[in-house]
C-alpha cells in the first residue's frame, strides 16, 4: 500500500513525516540532520529558486527577493497588506484583483505558488531519504484558518504535484502525537505557539477519540512578533534613515531571532548588526531579563484566547488535565512559566515542540492508510454558519464549535404569495444580524411552485467535509427542485477577522440580541397583520371594530421599538380573529372533503 505522509507547512519551518511501522517520524535532511525546513523562497535574478536554509541565508543580500513567512498571506486579499508587510516585501499591482502577488523582478508569484515550493522540497528531501515517490499527504493548517486559507493551502499541495488528502488542525495534530503516549482519559489544552499564529484548542480524550470542544486564537501572532521586538531594539542604534531599508531589516531579524534561540538557555546574550555596505556595525547586549520585559505584552496576549476557548468549552482552568506546548516559541521561558501559572499545572513538553505537529499529522496519515486505526479525531467548526432570513436576521445552522464532518438541516418558507424562486445568502459569524457578519455566498433556488407565504417547504443542507470545506443545498420538499453550491473563498478577508468577530459577538450581545427580538417581533407581527387585512371582508360585522383595533394599536407600536409590547400586541390580534380564522380553517377542509366525494363519485 502506497505511504501518505505528513506535513507540517509551518510559518517559520516546515517539515515532513511519515508513520513507520507503529512510531510517526520526521524526515531529517541527509546533510545537516536537521527535521526543519526554513520556510523560505529566494529568487536570485541569475540562478535557479533557493529554497530553505540556503535561501534564508540569502535574505540579508536579496531581500527583496526573498520571501519568508508566506503562510501569513495565504488567502490574504491585496488591500489587507499593512505597512508594516511592505517593508519587507514587493507587491505586485493587482490590476483590479484583491490577489496577493509578490513583485519578483519581472514575474509575479502567489502565496500558493510560493508555498507549494516548499511543499515540493518536502517531497524531494523525502523520496531522497526512503527512495520512494510521495503522492499523497496530509498537511496541517492552524485551526483558525477560514475557508480561503484552507483552500489557498490545499491549492498549494495540487501545484507542488501532490494529492492532499486531508487537512488536520495544528492543535489537533498535536493532541494525536501526544496520544502516542498518553492514552489516559481527561481534557487537554493544547497550547500552540508558534512563528507566525497561535493556537489554543481544549480536547477531550476518551477511549482512543480525540474530540475538540473549542478552539480559539491569533493568527497573526506568533514567534515572528517576538524576533520584531528585539530587532526594534538593536534598530534603536541604526540611524533612523537606514532602519527601513529591506536589507537592514532583514538583517536585524536575524540577530534577533539568534538572540531569542540563545536566550532561552543563557542569562544573556548579544545582538550584532554588521552589514559593512551600508556603513552598520552595531551591538546590544540584552539579558533574559529585558528580553522577557520587551516581550511580556505579547505573551500576554496569548492567555485572553485560552481564557476564551476555556470559556467556550464551558470548563475552568482546574478541570484542565493536561497541558500540551507546540510551536516553538513555546521554548521561552516566560512562555512557559505563564502558561503554568495560567493553568495551575506543569505544561508537558516531552516531544520537541518543532516537530510534534508534524508527527501527528503523520499519525493521521497513519490513520487515513489504515495503518492506524485505534484513534478517532473530530475536529470542530471555528465559526457559526447560517443564512439570512426575513429582516436581515442571521439564522445559525450550525453553531460554533459543532464537531465536524457535519450535516444539519433546516426547514424554512416563503415570506411572499406566488414565490417562484428564492434568494439564499450565507453567512458565517457570531452576531445575530446579517450585516455584522461575514458573507460566505448567495445563490438561487428556482423553480419554486407558487403558492401562498408559508406553504412551500424548503430544506437547506449545510454540510462541511473534513477538510473544513462547506457544501449549502436547498430543496422544495413539494417538487423535489435543488440547488447546492460549494463555498468558494473569497480571498481578501484579513487574517484577524475571525478573533475580530468572536470579540464583537460578545462586546455587542445585548444589543444585537435586541436588535433581533425586535425583527422577529415586526416579522411575525407584520405577517399576522398582512393575513387579517388580507380576511378582514370575511369577518363579521360584530367581529370587524375589535379586529380593527387590534390592527391598528399594532401597526403603531411596529413603528417603535419595544418589542416586548410589539409580541404583545401580536397576540392580542391573533386572539381577536381566531374565531375568523377557526371559520375560514372549516370552510375550507369543507371544501376539500366536497371534492374528494366528488372524485370517488366520478
Amino acid at each position: 500500500m502506497e505511504r501518505i505522509f505528513g506535513i507540517d507547512l509551518g510559518t517559520t519551518n516546515s517539515l515532513i513525516a511519515y508513520f513507520d511501522g507503529d512510531t510517526p517520524r520526521v524526515i531529517r535532511d541527509p546533510e545537516s540532520g536537521s527535521a526543519l525546513l526554513p520556510s523560505v523562497v529566494c529568487f536570485p535574478e541569475t540562478t535557479r529558486v533557493v529554497v530553505g536554509a540556503a535561501a534564508r541565508d540569502l535574505a540579508a543580500h536579496h531581500p527583496l527577493e526573498t520571501i519568508a513567512s508566506v503562510k501569513r498571506f495565504m488567502g490574504l486579499g491585496l488591500s489587507h497588506v499593512t505597512t508594516e508587510d511592505r517593508r519587507f516585501f514587493r507587491f505586485a499591482d493587482g490590476n483590479g484583483a484583491d490577489l496577493v502577488r509578490f513583485q519578483v523582478h519581472d514575474r509575479t508569484v502567489t502565496p500558493p505558488e510560493v508555498s507549494a515550493l516548499i511543499l515540493r522540497e518536502l517531497k524531494l528531501r523525502a523520496e531522497a531519504v526512503l527512495g520512494e515517490a510521495v503522492n499523497r499527504v496530509v498537511i496541517t493548517v492552524p485551526a483558525y484558518f477560514n475557508d480561503s486559507q484552507r483552500q489557498a493551502t490545499k491549492d498549494a499541495g495540487r501545484l507542488a504535484g501532490l494529492e492532499v488528502l486531508r487537512l488536520v488542525n495544528e492543535p489537533t495534530a498535536a493532541s494525536l502525537a501526544y496520544g502516542l503516549d498518553q492514552r489516559n482519559q481527561g481534557t487537554i489544552a493544547v497550547y500552540d505557539f508558534g512563528g507566525g499564529t497561535f493556537d489554543i484548542s481544549i480536547l477531550r480524550l476518551h477511549e482512543g477519540i480525540f474530540q475538540v470542544l473549542s478552539t480559539s486564537g491569533d493568527t497573526r501572532l506568533g514567534g515572528d512578533d517576538l524576533d520584531r521586538r528585539l530587532a526594534a531594539l538593536v534598530l534603536e542604534l541604526v540611524p533612523a534613515t537606514l532602519r527601513d531599508h529591506p536589507e537592514v531589516a532583514q538583517a536585524a531579524t536575524r540577530v534577533a531571532e539568534q538572540a531569542k534561540i540563545e536566550l532561552t538557555e543563557a542569562e544573556e546574550a548579544t545582538m550584532r548588526l554588521s552589514l559593512p555596505a551600508l556603513q552598520i556595525d552595531v551591538s546590544r547586549r540584552l539579558t533574559r531579563a529585558q528580553f522577557e520585559a520587551a516581550i511580556a505584552d505579547i505573551v500576554e496576549r496569548t492567555l485572553d484566547p485560552c481564557r476564551q476557548a476555556l470559556k467556550d468549552a464551558r470548563l475552568s482552568g482546574a478541570e484542565i488535565d493536561e497541558v500540551v506546548l507546540v510551536g516553538g516559541s513555546t521554548r521561552v521561558p516566560l512562555v512557559r512559566r505563564r502558561v503554568e501559572a495560567f493553568f495551575g499545572r506543569r505544561p508537558h513538553c516531552e516531544l520537541n515542540p518543532e516537530e510534534v505537529v508534524a508527527l501527528g499529522a503523520a499519525v493521521q496519515a497513519g490513520v487515513l492508510s489504515g495503518r492506524r486505526s485505534d484513534m478517532l479525531l473530530l475536529d470542530v467548526v471555528p465559526l457559526s454558519l447560517g443564512i439570512e432570513t426575513v429582516g436581515g436576521v442571521m439564522e445559525r445552522i450550525i453553531e460554533r464549535n459543532t464537531t465536524i464532518p457535519v450535516i444539519s438541516r433546516q426547514e424554512f418558507t416563503t415570506y411572499v404569495d406566488g414565490q417562484t424562486a428564492v434568494d439564499f445568502h450565507v453567512l458565517q459569524g457570531e452576531r445575530e444580524l446579517v450585516r455584522d457578519n461575514r458573507s460566505l455566498a448567495r445563490f438561487k433556488l428556482r423553480g419554486v411552485e407558487p403558492q401562498p407565504a408559508g406553504v412551500p417547504r424548503l430544506e437547506v443542507t449545510f454540510m462541511i467535509d473534513a477538510n473544513g470545506i462547506l457544501n449549502v443545498t436547498a430543496r422544495d420538499q413539494r417538487t423535489g427542485r435543488e440547488q447546492s453550491i460549494d463555498v468558494k473563498p473569497s480571498y481578501g478577508l484579513t487574517d484577524d477577522v475571525i478573533e475580530q468577530m468572536l470579540e464583537a459577538s460578545i462586546d455587542h450581545a445585548e444589543e444585537d440580541v435586541s436588535a433581533r427580538l425586535l425583527i422577529e417581533a415586526n416579522n411575525d407581527g407584520a405577517a399576522l397583520a398582512a393575513a387579517a387585512r388580507k380576511q378582514l371582508d370575511h369577518a363579521w360585522p360584530d367581529e370587524r371594530p375589535a379586529i380593527e383595533a387590534a390592527l391598528a394599536r399594532l401597526e403603531a407600536a411596529m413603528q417603535g421599538t419595544d418589542y416586548n409590547r410589539i409580541r404583545d400586541l401580536t397576540e392580542e390580534l391573533n386572539q381577536a380573529t381566531t374565531p375568523l380564522a377557526q371559520r375560514l380553517m372549516d370552510v375550507s377542509i369543507r371544501e376539500a372533503l366536497e371534492h374528494k366525494r366528488v372524485q370517488e363519485v366520478a
